[in-house]
């Protein structure tokens, strides 16, 4: 059973899949709303049937977003299967709007993902699909033992992905072909948008499954051109295809621009894309230490977040293998794997693994699959959430505030004339002549929707000398002097305008 989690600001409620299932149970999701502001407690109790989002069918992934700009966001959930789109009230409840929204997609879509590819305020929707696959066209496919397995996605063939705009008025328009984006067609599973180039529009990177992967690049006039190969981000450091499941992207060596890791399958080993500020990457996962380290598992949901707030961005994956295990053959968990923590040892120098030290919670080994990242109890440590085939969800509270006096910030953006939660902005923190960037978004992983607010590690420093947002409709502005340790939001049009 394949499941998704996410989170939602500002009630930080929690989507995710219940295991083990209760008797008369049917495929579908959950709904966890989190009573921390309410009781001072972290504990959530379930709202699914009185939010209305009890969707019955196999779920895939969700993204999360405030389409109309009303202040709340919405949910997209993928399929496999009719995909949904539910429409936040604002009063704890949620209406299927798919229908009159024209977003619904009866194909195997992945993860999906909210983005102003136009700049015109309102956020459009991206949609992974994957394989064309019915239960009646299922192949079988076996390991040389005899054993059944499962087959490999070059057994299916690849269906294109979507890109739906938003007109502005409830409805959505599909642009796949007018775009560009049906010019190339893969297995996609994860997708991220960034700004790669560094002109201040939204590209969109892809993850397809045992193919190229897709850089599509915004060409500012409503089309994009797909520049996977060019860019050096379409195969790893050998020129080959793979496994691709998991993508965020991130600033993880502090030098201005949005670098790619991606996630793939055992003895693939993963890939980091480091970018040169113009979209031209070369792949360093074998030089800062993450090739090796990751070449047993296979990586699923995966993201950089500060986890000990020294101000470098760490990195964990969420790992779970598709095929038996050799050394697991004949026990009943012959997919398990443990997940990984890597240290940043500073600016993207070096990663260092910390998985055997950083707690029991790791030592775990299961079919891990999603992975969402957000505070979920507001003491400015991001925690995890994480998805499980055929498992139970986790819940990893991060406990590092207890082994260090590290600061932190939290920026919750508040755009104004459109893009409410300012989705794709960029916020530049200064301090002591150095600058951390950092990206309002809620995709990337793999099928889940993170945090929206901006988390800042800030080390030893308790104040900040300044903080710059480069909001998505081109415009900049800055704030001196914020103390650290608080959860803060900035409106739009409140600070020191910035020629850029």
């Amino acid at each position: 059973m394949l499941v998704q989690g996410t989170m939602l600001d500002p009630t930080q409620d929690l989507r995710l899949a219940k295991f083990p299932p209760a008797p008369g149970w049917k495929p579908g999701n959950r709904l966890f709303r989190n009573l921390l502001s309410e009781t001072g407690k972290l504990e959530f109790v379930d709202v699914t049937e009185k939010a209305g989002v009890g969707h019955i069918g196999y779920g895939m992934g969700v993204a999360v977003g405030d389409y109309d700009n009303d202040g709340f966001q919405d949910l997209y959930l993928t399929n496999f299967g009719h995909n949904v789109l539910y429409h936040n009230n604002g009063d704890g409840t949620f209406t299927d709007v798919t229908a009159q929204a024209g977003v619904d997609d009866p194909r195997w879509s992945a993860s999906a993902a909210w983005v102003d590819y136009d700049r015109d305020g309102r956020l459009d929707l991206f949609v992974a699909n994957y394989l064309d696959f019915t239960p009646k066209g299922n192949k079988s496919c076996y390991l040389s033992t005899g054993e059944r397995d499962y087959c490999t996605p070059k057994m299916y063939q690849p269906v294109p992905a979507r890109l739906f705009r938003n007109r502005g008025d409830g409805t959505f328009e599909d642009v796949t072909e007018r775009a560009g984006i049906g010019a190339a067609v893969g297995p996609g599973l994860g997708v991220v948008c960034a700004d790669f180039n560094g002109d201040g529009w939204p590209d969109i990177y892809v993850a397809n499954d045992g193919a190229a992967a897709h850089l599509w690049v915004n060409q500012r006039n409503g089309t994009f051109k797909e520049r996977g190969l060019l860019s050096g981000t379409a195969y790893n450091v050998e020129g080959a295809s793979q496994a691709g499941m998991g993508v965020t992207s991130a600033d993880f060596d502090n030098d201005g621009d949005e670098d790619i890791f991606k996630t793939n399958l055992t003895h693939e080993g993963c890939n980091l894309y480091v970018n040169d500020s113009h979209a031209n990457f070369y792949d360093a996962s074998v030089e800062l230490g993450l090739l090796q380290a990751t070449l047993p598992y296979t990586g699923f949901g995966t993201e950089w977040f500060d986890y000990d707030n020294d101000g470098h961005l760490d990195l964990f994956v969420a790992n779970g293998a598709v095929n038996r295990i050799a050394s697991l053959r004949g026990s009943p968990y012959p997919f398990d794997q443990i997940n990984q923590l890597f240290h940043n040892e500073g600016d993207g120098k070096k990663f260092r693994e910390v998985t055997g030290v950083a707690g029991p919670a790791l030592s775990i080994s299961e079919v891990s699959r999603g992975a969402a990242f957000g505070d979920i109890d507001n003491d400015g440590a991001i925690d995890v959430v994480i998805a499980n085939n055929n498992g139970p969800a986790r819940l990893l509270l991060n406990q590092t505030r207890f082994l260090n006096r590290n600061h932190w910030l939290l920026v919750r953006l508040e755009a104004v004339g459109g893009n409410r939660f300012a989705i794709g902005a960029r916020i530049e923190v200064r301090q002591n002549g150095r600058k951390l960037t950092r990206r309002a978004h809620t995709d990337s992983s793999y099928l889940s929707a993170n945090d929206v607010r901006v988390h800042f590690g800030l080390g030893e420093h308790a104040r900040i000398d300044g903080l710059i947002v480069y909001w998505p409709d081109g415009s900049t502005e800055a704030w001196d002097r914020i103390q650290a340790d608080q959860i803060m939001t900035i409106r739009q049009g409140t600070g020191r305008s910035v020629r850029r």
